[in-house]
């Protein structure tokens, strides 16, 4: 039998865990302990990151981390659980710290919950208008359609696409996933996979995508049928994943504060929160003991990025998010001082270009904290243009003007620093563009 099918029938067994149906996702390995366990990991070459904790019997979970961690020690790797409830700690002596929360719903209980919740109603009311329509489908009857609409809500996704546990992957053992769509004028603009929590009676709402020109409304809507739906056939147990950062501790808040312009974890966690979920449940990542928690966290960012944490920061930064944004502006201030303060014979050929230069840092660092704080399209073009010329006008005023004066280190790295500038900035912008042209 295939490792997946063999994984799969574990799951139905054993698979308590709210993200264990992501197990069977295709860029994962395997480690069987015996018949009756195993564990999904992510190899990204220095450590193998665990999807959640072992697919097994309760009272073999502790037994078969410890076993599993021992064997990743022999071949000199690191270990990290991410995703973990408590449950999971409560059976294994591992230190582990909070990532998020997690929500929950029974949703026999949906429609008695909100029955009075006017803000959803707002919502179910405003895609009725729309003409939304929501339908259960089997996945073969529409997945050309699926495939264009994740293609449309991946290009307005400022993040570059990420692996491990949030890869989308909707279709693979498409028989165990219901799919729901969303239709307004007979166009698809939005979707709904949920995927089995088997011992637990229950689903997680894995991938739920909509259209950016979807009405208001739509994601609610396709919420509210599925819940619904799954109620009616006994589901005892319902969540939408993971808020990541979300709760109060500390060290939560300064990350979420400071990864805002990245991900909008606030708004995740508020969304989700609008729903009423009955319970809130903190989420872990637990690594063995005798390490600390910085390579069990870089463990798991490297897994989300793919294994290539690095190409994925770069790529990352050339879409323009908000912080890197804000960065350029701040920069900017100090190197407009320096360019209104420096000698005009030494590094410029007139005290007028000297002025137009100042001029323009001064106009750009406003127009990138404008950026920052919201991005408008227009402007973005205009401000990669003025960029794009800066670094032409730079690189010719270089090799024209400042080259032959450089008489020190000092000199060549201000020059060089000079030229990088205008072109970092406009490929950062031209970067920002592409990646938000939806």
């Amino acid at each position: 039998m295939p490792d997946r099918d063999r994984v799969l029938s574990l799951l139905r067994q054993h698979g308590w865990n709210a993200t264990s149906f992501q197990a069977l996702e295709p860029e994962f390995r395997y480690w069987f302990d015996g018949d009756d366990a195993a564990l999904a990991y992510f190899d990204t070459s220095g450590a193998w990151v665990v999807a959640g904790p072992p697919i097994a019997a309760e009272d073999r979970l502790g037994d078969v981390a410890r076993r599993f961690a021992q064997h990743a020690r022999t071949r000199g790797k690191r270990v990290a659980f991410f995703g973990v409830e408590e449950r999971f700690l409560r059976a294994i002596d591992m230190r582990a710290i909070a990532i998020g929360e997690q929500p929950r719903w029974d949703p026999r209980e949906w429609t008695e919950r909100h029955r009075g919740h006017r803000g959803l109603r707002e919502q179910l009311r405003r895609a009725r208008a729309k003409g939304v329509v929501v339908e259960r489908v089997e996945v073969r009857v529409a997945d050309g359609e699926m495939e264009q609409l994740i293609a449309r809500w991946q290009q307005s996704r400022v993040m570059p696409p990420m692996a491990f546990l949030v890869e989308l992957s909707p279709f693979g053992f498409a028989e165990e996933r219901r799919f729901y769509v969303a239709r307004a004028n007979g166009a698809m603009q939005g979707l709904l996979v949920a995927v089995p929590v088997y011992q637990r009676d229950g689903w997680f709402f894995e991938d739920i995508l909509r259209d950016p020109g979807a009405p208001n409304g739509m994601t609610e809507t396709l919420v509210h049928a599925a819940m619904l739906d799954v109620a009616a056939s006994g589901a005892t147990f319902v969540t939408l994943g993971l808020a990541p950062l979300a709760g109060d501790a500390r060290w939560l808040r300064i990350t979420r504060a400071a990864m805002s312009g990245f991900y909008n974890f606030a708004g995740l966690r508020a969304f989700k929160n609008k729903l009423r979920p009955d319970a809130w449940d903190p989420i872990f990542l637990a690594w063995p003991n005798g390490s600390g928690p910085i390579p069990a966290i870089y463990d798991t960012l490297n897994a989300f990025a793919g294994g290539r944490i690095i190409e994925f920061g770069l790529r990352a930064m050339l879409r323009a998010p908000s912080p890197v944004l804000l960065a350029l502006a701040a920069l900017l201030v100090p190197w407009t001082l320096l360019v209104a303060s420096a000698n005009t014979e030494r590094w410029f050929p007139s005290r007028h270009i000297q002025r137009a230069w100042v001029v323009f840092d001064a106009i750009m660092c406003g127009v990138l904290f404008l950026l920052s704080q919201r991005w408008r399209r227009e402007l973005a073009i205009a401000a990669a243009s003025a960029a794009t010329a800066d670094a032409v006008l730079t690189l010719a005023e270089a090799a024209t003007y400042n080259v032959r004066r450089a008489r020190s280190l000092c000199g060549w790295l201000i020059i060089a620093a000079a030229v990088a500038a205008p072109i970092t900035a406009a490929a950062l912008l031209w970067g920002g563009v592409r990646a938000r042209r939806s």
